[in-house]
Formats: C-alpha cells, sequence, structure tokens
C-alpha cells in the first residue's frame, strides 16, 4: 500500500479572497479541480522484475459533473503525492458552441503485459482517440483486456489545449533498444514561465516507440485563458503564506563570507563604477542613484569600498541585517504560485577541489565581488500547500518534492542548506560535488547546520509580484541591470597546472579535461548581474 504524503503542521487558514486555496482554478470556458485521492489499478511489478517499480492509479472522489482526464502513476517507493486535474463546463453552452469537452471515439490498446498468475492482474494501457478537433490529456490504464466505457473520461477541445513534453522517464521496460521498450514519461507544458499558460493536468505520457527528441505526442496539456488568474494569491495571503512556509537558511559553520542586506552593502560603502571614469561614487541605502533599466553592457559595475580594511570588512557580510529578497510569480497557468526568495552576499569565496579523499583549497577560483542566489517554493493554487522547493546550484539546479524536503521541527518551514563560500542551496547537508562523481574529482560544495542562519518567515521583503500590478513597489536597486562586481580577470592556469601537475600521471588528462568543463565563472572574478537580469525571472527554472 502506497503512504499518503501529508506536511508535518496542520496547513493555516489562509485570508479569504479572490479563488485562492478554494478547490477550483476557471480558465475560461472550463473549470478544473485537483483530485489527489487515488484507487489502485496495478503495478510495474507484473511486467518487469526491478526496484523501480512504478503503480498505477485511477481518481477517486471526483466532485460532481467533472470529467476525468487521465489517469496517473509514480514510482512505488515514494509517498503518494500527485494529482490530476478533472475538468467541467463553466456554463451552459449555447446550442451553435461547440462543446469544451467531449467523450473519445474509441480506444486504442498502447502496451499490455499478461500475468503470469491469475492471482496477480495484468495492465493494459490505453490512448483515447478524440474527436475531430479535440485532443487526448492522458491514457487510461485497466487490468483487463476489457476497453474502457467512452464515458470513463473525456476528451478537451483543442484551443483549449497547449502542447506538452516528456519530463521524466518514470519506467522503461524490455529492450534497451527504443523501438522495441515500453516507457512511462511524466509531462510537463511546453509554455511555462512567468507568463505562461500551460497547465499540467498530472497525467502521463506512454509509448512503445517513442524516442526522446521526437516533439509530436498523442497528448497534450491544458492552457489558460483567463486573462486574470483568479487563483493566485493576493497581497495578504502572500505574507500568510510567507510566514508560514518561509524556510531556515543554514550557512556553514566555517562559512566566513555571509549574506547582508543590500542597503547594508550600500551604506558600508559599496562603490558604483562607471567606464572610462577612475574613481566610482557611493551609493545611497536605496540605491536611488544607480542607472536603471536598460541591459548589461558593461558600462557600470559595483564594487567594495577602495579601502583596504573597509573592503575586508564589508567582504565578510552582516548576518544581523540580511533578509531574503522575495519575488511571487505565476507558474504553470496560475494553478500554481512560485515564491522566488533570493539571497544577497558581499562576496563569493574560492573554491575548494576535491580529488578522491584530498582536499585542496584554491586561492582564488571561484571568487568574486556580489553573489546573488535563490530558492523558489512552489505553492499548489488549488489548497494553498507546499508542493515542491527549487534549489538553486551554481549554473544549474533541481526540484525537490515536499516529501523529500528537511522541516524544523513542529513546522512546515523546510530548511536549506547554503555551501560553504559558493552559497549555493542544497535540501540536505552534506557534500555536494560539482564534477565527475565516477572519478571522485570536483569542486566541492559543503552544506551544514550551524547557529548561522536566516529565518525567511520572518527576514524578508517583498520587491515584485507583477501580476498585482501597483500592490507591491519595486526598490530602486532592483532596476540595476548591470554587475554587482567588476569583472578581474587572473591567471588561474598557474594555480590550476600546479594541482595537475602534483596528481599521478594517469589522472592528469582527465582532471584537466574535467577543468575544461567546469562554469567559466570559476576561472574569473566577475560579479554577477541582479535577480532581474537572469533567465528564471520571467522563465521557468531550469529543470
Amino acid at each position: 500500500m502506497v503512504q499518503t504524503f501529508s506536511l508535518p503542521a496542520p496547513i493555516s487558514q489562509w485570508p479569504q479572497g479572490q479563488g485562492f486555496a478554494s478547490g477550483l482554478v476557471n480558465l475560461g470556458e472550463i473549470q478544473v479541480s485537483k483530485v489527489t485521492r487515488f484507487e489502485f489499478i496495478s503495478s510495474s511489478s507484473v511486467m518487469l522484475d526491478t526496484k523501480k517499480a512504478v503503480t498505477f492509479f485511477r481518481p477517486v472522489g471526483v466532485p460532481e459533473s467533472f470529467h476525468i482526464l487521465g489517469h496517473y502513476c509514480q514510482p512505488s517507493g515514494k509517498p503518494l503525492h500527485g494529482f490530476v486535474l478533472v475538468a467541467k463546463i463553466c456554463s451552459p453552452q449555447n446550442a451553435d458552441t461547440i462543446p469544451p469537452l467531449k467523450n473519445p471515439l474509441d480506444f486504442k490498446l498502447v502496451w499490455s503485459h499478461n500475468a503470469a498468475s491469475m492471482e496477480i492482474p495484468g495492465v493494459y494501457f490505453w490512448l483515447p482517440e478524440p474527436p475531430e478537433g479535440y485532443k487526448a490529456l492522458g491514457y487510461l490504464v485497466t487490468n483487463k483486456h476489457d476497453k474502457p466505457l467512452l464515458d470513463e473520461m473525456c476528451c478537451v477541445r483543442a484551443d483549449l489545449t497547449d502542447k506538452c513534453e516528456p519530463y521524466r522517464q518514470i519506467l522503461a521496460a524490455g529492450s534497451r533498444i527504443p523501438e522495441f521498450s515500453f516507457q512511462v514519461w511524466s509531462l510537463r507544458p511546453c509554455d511555462r514561465g512567468m507568463l505562461g499558460k500551460g497547465v499540467s493536468v498530472g497525467t502521463f505520457f506512454c509509448s512503445n516507440g517513442w524516442t526522446m527528441g521526437e516533439e509530436l505526442l498523442p497528448v497534450a496539456c491544458l492552457k489558460n485563458l483567463n486573462p486574470v488568474l483568479p487563483a493566485m494569491p493576493d497581497l495578504q495571503q502572500i505574507h500568510a503564506l510567507i510566514k508560514h512556509y518561509g524556510p531556515t537558511v543554514f550557512f556553514h559553520p566555517q562559512e566566513k563570507y555571509l549574506p547582508s542586506s543590500v542597503d547594508w552593502f550600500f551604506n558600508n560603502g559599496a562603490m558604483l563604477h562607471k567606464k572610462g571614469v577612475s574613481k566610482g561614487e557611493g551609493i545611497d541605502a536605496s540605491g536611488s542613484n544607480l542607472p536603471s533599466g536598460g541591459t548589461n553592457d558593461g558600462q557600470f559595475w559595483i564594487d567594495l569600498p577602495s579601502d583596504h580594511d573597509r573592503k575586508n570588512f564589508v567582504k565578510r557580510g552582516d548576518l544581523k541585517s540580511s533578509r531574503l529578497y522575495v519575488h511571487v510569480k505565476p507558474a504553470l497557468g496560475g494553478t500554481f504560485t512560485d515564491i522566488a526568495m533570493w539571497v544577497f552576499c558581499p562576496f563569493n569565496g574560492p573554491a575548494t577541489l576535491k580529488i578522491g579523499i584530498k582536499s585542496i583549497p584554491l586561492s582564488k577560483v571561484g571568487e568574486h565581488v556580489g553573489d546573488w542566489e535563490h530558492f523558489t517554493l512552489r505553492i499548489c493554487n488549488f489548497s494553498g500547500e507546499l508542493y515542491s522547493i527549487y534549489f538553486s546550484q551554481h549554473s544549474g539546479g533541481e526540484w525537490v518534492d515536499a516529501y523529500d524536503l528537511d522541516y524544523i521541527k513542529g513546522y512546515n518551514k523546510a530548511t536549506v542548506y547554503s555551501s560553504k563560500c559558493g552559497h549555493a542551496s542544497y535540501p540536505h547537508p552534506g557534500t555536494y560535488m560539482q564534477g565527475s562523481s565516477k572519478l571522485g574529482i570536483g569542486i566541492r560544495n559543503d552544506a551544514a547546520r550551524s547557529n548561522l542562519y536566516v529565518d525567511s518567515s520572518v527576514h524578508y521583503e517583498l520587491v515584485a509580484a507583477e501580476y498585482l500590478e501597483n500592490d507591491v513597489t519595486e526598490p530602486q536597486w532592483l532596476q540595476f541591470m548591470r554587475e554587482w562586481g567588476p569583472k578581474i580577470v587572473y591567471d588561474t592556469k598557474t594555480e590550476l597546472d600546479k594541482v595537475i601537475n602534483a596528481l599521478p600521471r594517469m589522472l592528469r588528462y582527465s582532471v584537466r579535461n574535467l577543468f575544461n568543463k567546469f562554469p567559466v565563472e570559476l576561472y574569473g572574478e566577475e560579479g554577477p548581474t541582479g535577480p532581474k537580469e537572469k533567465n528564471n525571472w520571467i522563465q521557468d527554472e531550469r529543470w
């Protein structure tokens, strides 16, 4: 029996207002509801003997007048945490209107597996054949060879759907050659991000001949054509969500370069520099004298104070002043809310190289002035429940489901671990390698709990929520699109050559190749651009 996941503490009663956490989302011509109760159908363990078994479910407890769009599946060894959307027509239709929902014309058997024993059910995968002008949004799974009844699910009018793409492979059974194997993939909308209209249905894609990269899928996702986004939280609800879910960010006990607030950084001597001008100018606390808008054209940048002692003081940051800078935006067509939390550190320290059991601190590689890192909470707008957190890690990152997070005891507040010197975020303490785990060579990212932390549920500042229009005033410094640190090229080759030449000859070639694959920011001191210049400000996270 698959255990159903629930957060460690009861969910708050959110302030009333609009359609947030109402259980329903209006997408225009159809209304959708999220179903999280399921009935077991079958498991992939009947098809193959594997520890990576997958379980298939049908949604139950579907509200009256709503229609199933597809079934759900997930790995068997994980708590039940998923959902599927069910849909109904918003209002009575005119006789001339093409209905938004229709039953399929037939079902096509995509794949089947007969169990060896009568006591174990088989598994059969059925693709609905939609009427002309309609799209299927998922598959039905049965444990008998009999075709499903046509009224067991609905297809959706094509103009109310959007393209989707396979995301994570959940199951691969049979031959390693794609043409002779059966695969199951989770799905995600192609049109994602703050302005994306694609809505995830929670269903899956399966095929016995599909190869990664093929664009044409027989299933689609939904599209939100409601410009109002009624399920997004209002200002009062945003603050309630942050107070309820805001993670505690732990810094490594040996961290030398702690975060600070932006105004502390400006008040303690940060300088604005302009190309061609030898002397910088001080920046006021609000950043009002920073150039606003435009692009990162290399004409302006921010640097530490010129005085040596003051520079070293500012590098170390000021934990007491630190806060998380919050950007709230729609996700997955306004059915989820992303709460991106940005942390600022005046300085990013040098990297540590790990070769086998040996760790080698580097003197310059990885250093730069100004460091912007973030993590993102994804909140379900149907229920107000925390669904997952994105942990940004250098040039990439990962989404971690709510059941895989660590929490502060007695709260629904997760813990985020900031890596030593580099400030990448991780869901659990430990040493994370950026490089080759096979060779045991790479850059160390050490994360641990300590007395150095920031509670984002208390110490935060809401800096942007574009969908609320004039309810949130963006600070002046957020409009600075240039770099928060100078560009300085230094001779990393000498330092890295010393490391490589000290290695056994058999390792030198592999290590040199690995260094060439590291992110370019490791090899020069170049400050990052601010949050608004990052592609994930508008686009979805990299996942």
